[in-house]
């Protein structure tokens, strides 16, 4: 990459929202310096698009471009997002369900007596150690509350969103076109490249020849850009995880709405219900090593009431894994070009907007230049695998045992060494927050997430080792939380999403 003094121009290569968030997040730091931002996609390749929740950085990603959730929200059939309800991954009695919250401030006051009751549960007390009752966003989320707190308490949790993909995309992609992002419907016919290996330009239908100085790969798993024409190397998690089929299909409205996610377990994987305002999304996350597309969708059907109905499923290739390197010579992969991590925690558009960002932190700082490549390289990297090991994690403690899927994943010794930490952490009765920042250092998720995690699947003591708690020993307060959080409640409304 040659040494530059100013924002560069920059090629995006597919649209989607992986691409018109990075496009709208370089356009917002560098147009007004001369930066140019060009979106160039096919109107003849769709988006897989039921990538339908997220974390609350896309939030904080509309704070930034500031979109008001008046503008987009209605536009994209959008609904709020407290957290994630995981059941039927625990045989256990007691744990077959659990919550895991997105963060908030009042945390503060409820997180230590969780964790202090975590802590002795794992040394085989009888305290009450499930994470439900301790985190506000669980609270709404099961008493159908929006996270919308009345102006005289500001303590707000922090919240995602779950919104039509599609709808999305578009609305990011007109939001850009009127602040000035060039956008080219137009197929790419093939990539020029300099003497030195660089990306020189797309050349497009109607001879249209694209030139710029940092090309943006978004065109999904087919990475045009940054493997099949720099040749970046695929890291496969396959070892890992070994889901890597999804088959999809929305139903209508049943009842209430809840501001949640669910993640349900099946017989060789899991499925998610996603609430939108025009309907419910479901989608069977699945192996095909363990069962075939037929069956899964006829096991989907049975477990949402669709065993009659003519409406068709649609069926997706996951390939889960990352590349090498996400900054290759000018060329940034974001989005399926980057890499895949299966949607169990919703955390796709979270990798994008973190990159993109960081990309232009590491750009700029540099001077314009590839100084911080390395860095950035490392950065990503880090960030994807951390991620990774979460998800791992909900699949080496499963306490299933109905299926061989389930045997094998509980099995399965292809684990990083944060993670192995991680879980050693747990069942030798240590810190969890210092063993995360140990193994993770500057962590993705918290310590508040894997205990939620360990603790919502029973990860303690068989009942038959379970004793009392001896005389005069602290435990946290579950009443005194309970109390907290009612009266934290209270300054929140009835969640209400549906049209009318």
């Amino acid at each position: 990459m040659s040494e530059a003094t100013r924002p560069p121009r920059v090629i995006v290569l597919g649209g989607g929202t992986a691409g018109w968030i990075t496009a709208c997040l370089m356009h917002k730091e560098w147009a007004a310096r001369g930066g140019t931002v060009t979106v160039v996609e096919s109107p003849d390749i769709g988006i897989i698009g039921v990538g339908e929740g997220s974390t609350p950085q896309l939030k904080a990603l509309f704070d930034h471009l500031g979109i008001t959730e008046a503008d987009w929200m209605p536009a994209c059939d959008a609904t709020y997002k407290l957290g994630i309800r995981f059941s039927g991954w625990s045989e256990r009695p007691g744990f077959e369900s659990y919550f895991h919250p997105f963060p908030g401030p009042t945390d503060l006051h409820s997180q230590p007596h969780f964790f202090l009751n975590t802590t002795l549960a794992r040394r085989g007390f009888d305290v009450p150690a499930h994470p439900d009752p301790w985190f506000l966003a669980t609270h709404l989320a099961q008493s159908g509350k929006a996270p919308l707190a009345s102006p005289n308490f500001p303590f707000a949790p922090s919240y995602g969103y779950h919104f039509d993909a599609y709808k999305l995309g578009a609305f990011l992609r007109d939001w850009a076109v009127a602040r000035g992002v060039v956008h080219v419907p137009l197929k790419v016919l093939d990539i020029e490249l300099h003497e030195d290996g660089d990306i020189a330009a797309l050349l497009c239908e109607s001879d249209r020849r694209l030139a710029g100085d940092v090309f943006v790969d978004c065109s999904g798993f087919r990475a045009l850009l940054i493997q099949q024409k720099l040749g970046v190397r695929f890291r496969s998690f396959g070892e890992n995880l070994f889901n890597d089929r999804a088959v999809v299909m929305p139903t209508p409205h049943a009842g209430p709405l809840r501001p949640q996610t669910d993640a349900v377990a099946m017989r060789a994987g899991w499925r998610w219900s996603i609430p939108l305002t025009t309907r419910i999304g479901n989608g069977y996350v699945y192996s095909s090593r363990y069962l075939s597309d037929d069956k899964a969708e006829g096991e989907l059907r049975a477990a949402i009431g669709m065993i009659h109905s003519d409406q068709s499923a649609r069926f997706l290739q996951m390939n889960v894994g990352r590349v090498e390197h996400t900054w290759s010579r000018n060329c940034l992969a974001t989005g399926l070009s980057q890499g895949f991590i299966e949607p169990l925690e919703a955390t796709a558009l979270h990798i994008v907007i973190a990159t993109a960002l960081e990309f232009v932190r590491a750009y700029e700082s540099g001077g314009f230049t590839a100084k911080h490549r390395d860095a950035f390289n490392q950065s990503a990297a880090t960030r994807f695998e951390g991620i990774r090991d979460y998800i791992v994690a909900h699949y080496r403690v499963n306490q299933r045992s109905d299926h061989v899927y389930w045997r094998d994943n509980a099995a399965n010794q292809h684990l990083s060494d944060g993670l192995k930490a991680m879980l050693t952490a747990w069942f030798t009765h240590q810190d969890m927050a210092a063993a995360n920042a140990a193994a993770y250092g500057d962590p993705h998720y918290s310590a508040m997430s894997w205990n939620c995690l360990f603790a919502g699947y029973g990860a303690f003591p068989p009942a038959a080792k379970v004793q009392p708690l001896p005389p005069g020993a602290d435990a946290g307060d579950v009443k005194a939380v309970a109390a907290m959080l009612e009266a934290c409640a209270s300054n929140f409304p009835a969640y209400d999403p549906l049209p009318g």
